[in-house]
Formats: structure tokens, sequence, C-alpha cells
């Protein structure tokens, strides 16, 4: 599929657009996803915070972020001849969690909830090529491109501007009847379709997701370092991480939802209907001893097809030995952090070598109490 969009125009009148609009919202539903929403190709008003996020290098080693600002202000230099973006949300909670909880089962390994089952950036993609399929079956050939945080496109701007939700202080968006249990996708295309409107912001004077952050991270409303962030250290980040925010990540080994689960707003969050978001490999219930004990071969089956992958093997490692060593005293613990100090590289290992300090100290403590 060519990377320019034509500029053909679709023969139909006013009144067949918003026709054409309200099937295309239809079908997005049927195919699955909870939302859909026509968003107009500018997010020229998104450019000005976001250059003082990189002004303050609140995005770390996220270096990319730097790059093509003008096209992700301006959708159409991306994809040129974009005249409307069909913009779509994925639900992906398998169950709803209790309200304003927080988990605390210190031996379990927590995974973001929406990295639980299979990578969502295929199916979101290949569903949105079945959109656009469809579409063409019924008004005639047009151009069309799919993304699902793929491209330089600030696609929560994008969804908000038109009217899918509002940015939370947290940073993510907010949909009013499903919380913020969703992930984002998007079809440019060189149709000119009518566009939505912005919906209104309710988080009020609410700051729980501020409160809650185990680092800190939500320096202010709508300002996230991700230097502090348990999701990019998990994640995005593959150096040592600084030991004043280990304790902080706990046992999150693979981004963190906190934020999110003490949003009052997630009461409303629903429950996905795509098989693929649904837990493999017992993942949400596996504890810090069992990941420990995978090598890198395992690593590798379990995580075929998974977001988890992304992180790699030492990585993923480092951020158990960082759960290992904020878990309560156990010998076998240590005995197992012990065996492993030489299977792993240089950046495991330093934090290898803390955990088993943590644990040590804990030890003492015990004996001192009891």
């Amino acid at each position: 599929m060519s990377s320019n969009l034509s500029a053909q125009s679709i023969p139909l009148q006013n009144n067949d657009l918003q026709s054409l609009k309200a099937w295309i919202i239809a079908e997005a539903l049927a195919l699955g996803f909870s939302d859909c929403v026509i968003a107009r190709p500018d997010a020229q008003q998104e450019i000005a915070r976001f250059k003082e996020y990189l002004k303050r290098g609140y995005h770390g080693d996220m270096k990319y972020l730097e790059q093509n600002l003008d096209k992700r202000a301006d959708p159409s230099l991306l994809v040129p001849g974009t005249k409307s973006i069909i913009c779509v949300r994925m639900d992906y909670l398998v169950e709803s969690p209790k309200p304003r909880s927080i988990p605390d089962a210190p031996n379990h390994a927590i995974i973001a909830r929406y990295a639980r089952g299979r990578d969502y950036h295929k199916t979101m993609r290949g569903r949105l090529k079945i959109l656009a399929t469809k579409i063409r079956e019924k008004v005639g050939d047009f151009e069309a491109r799919p993304f699902a945080d793929s491209a330089p496109i600030f696609e929560k701007s994008l969804a908000e501007n038109a009217g899918m939700g509002w940015t939370g202080k947290h940073t993510l968006l907010i949909n009013k009847q499903a919380g913020s249990f969703f992930v984002l996708g998007e079809l440019f295309t060189s149709l000119e379709l009518p566009f939505d409107s912005a919906t209104t912001a309710h988080c009020g004077s609410c700051s729980a997701c501020i409160d809650i952050c185990p680092t800190q991270a939500i320096v202010e409303p709508y300002m996230l370092d991700a230097r502090k962030c348990i999701a990019y250290l998990t994640i995005e980040y593959k150096g040592i991480i600084a030991e004043e925010l280990r304790r902080g990540i706990g046992n999150r080994v693979f981004g963190c939802d906190d934020c999110q689960l003490i949003c009052p707003w997630n009461r409303y969050a629903k429950t996905t209907s795509i098989e693929d978001f649904h837990p493999r490999h017992g993942l949400d219930q596996v504890s810090l001893l069992q990941l420990w004990q995978w090598d890198e071969q395992r690593f590798l089956e379990r995580t075929e097809g998974s977001p988890i992958r992304r992180t790699g093997f030492q990585s993923f490692m480092r951020n158990v030995a960082i759960g290992l060593g904020n878990a309560p005293y156990s010998e076998q613990i240590v005995a197992e952090l012990k065996q492993a100090r030489s299977l792993h590289d240089d950046i495991v290992q330093i934090h290898i070598d803390w955990a088993i300090q943590e644990q040590n100290h804990k030890s003492i403590q015990h004996l001192a109490t009891s």
C-alpha cells in the first residue's frame, strides 16, 4: 500500500458523509473496538507542552521522541493526503479490579495488565486493516494506513480532540464511561469525514494518581517524569536503576498500573471482548522465584508474541532481582540470588548484589524483633 494518501475525492454529499461516519463507527464496534471517533489531522496544540517535557529531560533515554516534531503536530506530513483519522480504542481488562485498590502480594510478580497476553499492536493493526477493507467495499477505493503506537503520532491528543476522553493528571486518557484501561489505534484516511469534537475534563481536585505513585513520577498534574516512572524503568530503560528508586518499584517486573488502579473513574472500566488480552503462561499469578528460575530460552519461549519480549532477558531479570530484594526475607531467595550471580551480565549482577543486601538487612531486623 502506498505511503502517500491520494487526494481522491469520495463522491458523497454531507448527509451521505454523516451516514458513512455512523456506518464506520458501527463496523468498528462490530470488529471488537470499544470506541471509534473521527479526528481532525491536527495536533499543533500538543507541541508546546511536549517541548517543555523534552526540555526538562523527562523523556529519559527515549531520544526518538525528540525527532519528527513537525510530523507529530501535522499528521498530513507523516502521511500526505490525510483528510481524517479514524481513532479507535481497545479495552484490555480481563476482570474488573477492585475499586481504588493496589495489589499487595510481595512474593507475586506484577506485570501490567495490558502485557499479560499477546502483543496488542498486531491485533490492533490487523483489525484496522479489516475496517479499511470494509469501507472500500462500501465507498470504493481510497487510501488508508493503520497505526498502533508505531509512528511519530500524538495518538492520545488526536483521540482527546475528537472526544474519546480527556487527559488525566497521570497523563493517560480517561473515558467517562470506561476509565483508562485501554489502548489506542489510528487509521489515517483520505476520506473527508465529519470530525468529532472534544469532551470536557473531569479530574477536578482529585490527586489520587499523584499521591499513589510509588516513585513520585507524576511531578505535577499532567506532567510525568519518565526517569522515575516504573513503566519506563522496567520496560524502556536498559541501564542501572538508581538505588533510591528500587524500593519504590516493589515487585513490579514489567510496567505499573497503580495510577490507574487508584483512579475513581476506573470503577467504570470495561472488560475486554478480545481473547488476545487474556493472560498466557500464568503471567497474572506467577511468583518472583518462578520467574527467577527462567533461563533465556525459557524467557524467549514464554514471551513469544508478548509485549514483555520488548524489555529483553537481562533487563527483565534485573527487574525480577529488584522484586526479590523487596520481598520479605527468605533464605531461599538469598540462596537463589547467590546461585545466579554468574549467570547474568554486569548490570543484572549489580541489582543481584543490592537484592542480597536488602534481604540480609531484613534478616537482621527479623532477628532483632524475634
